[in-house]
């Protein structure tokens, strides 16, 4: 199982950035997928899920209304769109499979996204 994320970097508040998770090594398609984020020094914060189809998405209130999930099971690869960033949302951003999931990163695993003026 492999998961690659990218999209991350700097952003002023109120700005915009859309991250990517290329699933390799499972069957995509039959997975429900999760993005997380985690602050150095701080527990994971499950952000969003999607079911296997796209059909039913869930959020954290933190980012209900700012944040959009999405997948492509063509590419193997979910998305999440962020806008009207906050300097809160500065973490640690990574993707994985199943419903609700909150497991830590796997080393090396994640993209760092910074909201920052």
């Amino acid at each position: 199982v492999q998961l690659v994320e990218s999209g991350g970097g700097l952003v002023h508040p109120g700005g915009s950035l859309r991250l990517s998770c290329v699933a390799s090594g499972f069957t995509f398609s039959s997975y429900s997928m999760s993005w997380v984020r985690q602050v150095p020094g701080k527990g994971p914060e499950w952000v969003s899920s999607i079911t296997t189809d796209g059909g039913f998405t869930q959020y954290a209130d933190f980012v209900k209304g700012r944040f959009t999930i999405s997948r492509d099971n063509a590419k193997n690869t979910v998305y999440l769109q962020m806008n009207s960033l906050k300097p809160e949302d500065t973490a640690l951003y990574y993707c994985a499979r199943a419903f609700g999931n909150s497991a830590p990163p796997s080393p090396g695993q994640g993209t760092l996204v910074t909201v920052s003026s």
